[in-house]
């Protein structure tokens, strides 16, 4: 792994975390893990396993019902939300972005909130780093392509130089190509920038190509947590090797039409 350039991300942790929903419905169930500074995680599961309610209590879109999340030592419930999400970058599947805005004042946006006034050349670093053409700044949203727009939901999360990036299924309504670049580019950044990273996704090989560690959820808990090398081979129990064995088996067959059998 490439040497960190800044001092790294906090650490996350979740003590006895639980979260219920109409109808005794547990969507977290008793969650206590530590995710360390500085790690690229992947949280992992079917729909409805409680992944995304999980990811949303660290930036309190979500109240636990009961325990505890913690950043750093310190409980998120602990300063004002607006100030906590100021120190966290979230990036979600639907972008967000403002249609009436022009990409650069999109990117601007949490600088805008604390106060600051407009920096062009701010904008133009945060394009740099995503990768985006400076031009682009002046276009509207609806110009650009699914990827660009994510790249801009990216460069946002990262305007006010958080150390923490939550990320809900960042790329899962892009095209395959489209999200295996941007997949790249996010983890590259990840490392230059020394963040922690917390992500969910439902694609197993997404999980096993870019994350350090991977949480499987189900049915509110986490039923496995291990690196992508103890994952693929069968240290994640029954629920782990399910979800592996479909891009296993996708790899199987694709090197058999390959051999043209």
């Amino acid at each position: 792994m490439p040497a960190q350039s800044h001092p790294r991300g906090p650490s996350v942790a979740f003590d006895g975390v639980g979260k219920r929903y109409a109808g005794d419905v547990r969507a977290v169930d008793g969650v206590t893990l530590t995710i360390a500074g500085g790690e690229f995680v992947a949280l992992v599961g079917a729909s409805g396993s409680g992944k995304s309610t999980l990811l949303k209590m660290v930036n309190r879109l979500h109240k636990p019902g009961e325990g505890r999340v913690s950043i750093d030592g310190e409980p998120v419930d602990s300063v004002p939300v607006h100030l906590l999400r100021r120190r966290i970058g979230y990036v979600f599947q639907n972008i967000g972005l403002f249609p009436h805005m022009p990409v650069g004042e999109n990117v601007a946006l949490p600088l805008r909130l604390r106060g600051e006034r407009y920096d062009e050349a701010r904008v133009a670093e945060l394009l740099d780093l995503v990768e985006l053409p400076r031009a682009l700044a002046a276009r509207m949203p609806d110009a650009l392509s699914g990827g660009q727009r994510q790249r801009v939901g990216v460069a946002r999360a990262l305007a006010a130089e958080p150390k923490l990036i939550l990320m809900d299924e960042p790329f899962g309504a892009l095209d395959p190509l489209t999200r295996d670049t941007l997949g790249r580019a996010v983890r590259k950044l990840h490392d230059r920038l020394g963040l922690t990273t917390i992500m969910v996704t439902h694609d197993m090989a997404e999980a096993l190509l870019l994350a350090d560690r991977i949480l499987v959820m189900a049915a509110g808990e986490i039923v496995a947590d291990a690196s992508p090398h103890d994952m693929l081979t069968g240290k994640g129990g029954a629920v782990a090797d399910t979800l592996v064995a479909v891009p296993r088996e996708q790899a199987h067959l694709l090197s058999r039409l390959e051999r043209g059998e």
